[in-house]
């Protein structure tokens, strides 16, 4: 196969270095990494900036810095007023329709339910003696509808509030840094550029890539194939990121918000978003795999343009009827 291998974590196969000869890495971003692979290579000006806004997108979203804008609504002791970055409003109000689109099970209030859990600053992954009593909207966790006062770019609060972007935060941000690309970035001809923002993919090339889809059971594993040359592509799995509890039962954090409790009954997601269908295509793909964990295709289909596949647990396998690709048959 050619291409990038679509893995929850994934790196980009050989062939594509061939394609796109020319690689920038910024191994720090979002804490899983960022690989930009383009056709010509990219200025040090270009290359400083890109570094200089993730630091930025950083220090205004993570929920892993204290100093964040999000860390200090997070230890706000009776809430406050928190201005974010203009460009921050695109995420913002995808999260309204994603929440209003699921019925509130994708929140981005669901950081406190993370944390709770073990998936925390520290990432001690040790779960709150009491996190079942309080885990969920249903258990009176903040509410991002309810909870957080939104003016444009400013959100108002009464209380902490942790708040997670995870679902759609490296997909925005691959988006944004396409935008930073521009046409052609300096280039008589438009770029070719392949964003891999820890998995999430968001291709713009001549001739199409191929993307293996991982096995959740055995990440050495392919379960299928998609080719795209233009638009995203984003997969949610937990197999790579999960833990046990004090009980051992097992947890990850792809979470139902509604409840607060990891969602057992899916393995993995695929999706793709094509360029015409929503201008911030990674960040809706990168959601919209987030959200097949908690909602039906058929439900998300009804407000969201997009192709999809999911394995279920138990192996049962679906598509949408034009996902750009399919399961491997034996």
């Amino acid at each position: 196969m050619t291409g990038p291998t679509q893995r929850p974590h994934d790196r980009p196969h050989v062939r594509l270095t061939e394609r796109l000869p020319h690689v920038a890495a910024f191994p720090e971003a979002l804490g899983t990494g960022l690989l930009l692979h383009t056709d010509v290579a990219l200025d040090d000006g270009l290359g400083n900036c890109i570094d200089m806004f993730i630091s930025t997108y950083e220090a205004a979203l993570s929920r892993f810095k204290d100093d964040s804008t999000v860390g200090r609504m997070r230890t706000a002791t009776h809430g406050g007023t928190f201005d974010f970055p203009d460009w921050t409003s695109g995420l913002f109000c995808l999260y309204d329709r994603l929440f209003a689109a699921t019925d509130g099970a994708i929140d981005p209030c669901v950081g406190e339910d993370l944390i709770r859990l073990g998936y925390d600053e520290s990432y001690s992954f040790t779960t709150a003696p009491d996190a079942a009593e309080h885990a969920g909207a249903i258990h009176g966790r903040t509410v991002w509808s309810a909870d957080v006062e939104r003016h444009g770019t400013t959100l108002i609060t009464h209380s902490p509030v942790a708040l997670d972007f995870g679902a759609c935060g490296k997909g925005y941000l691959a988006d944004l840094l396409a935008g930073m690309l521009g046409d052609g970035a300096g280039h008589p001809q438009p770029i070719q550029y392949v964003i891999d923002a820890g998995g999430d993919l968001l291709v713009h090339t001549d001739e199409p890539i191929t993307i293996a889809l991982e096995d959740p059971a055995d990440p050495a594993n392919a379960v299928g194939a998609v080719e795209i040359s233009q638009g995203a592509f984003c997969a949610s799995s937990p197999s790579r990121r999960h833990w046990s509890d004090a009980a051992g039962h097992q947890l990850h954090h792809l979470l139902n918000a509604i409840d607060g409790l990891p969602v057992d009954d899916v393995a993995a997601t695929w999706v793709a978003v094509m360029p015409h269908a929503a201008s911030l295509s990674t960040a809706l793909a990168d959601g919209l795999a987030t959200a097949l964990f908690t909602t039906s295709a058929a439900q998300l289909r009804a407000h969201f343009d997009f192709e999809c596949a999911i394995l279920n647990a138990n192996r049962a396998a679906a598509q949408s009827p034009n996902f750009p690709g399919g399961f491997f048959t034996h």
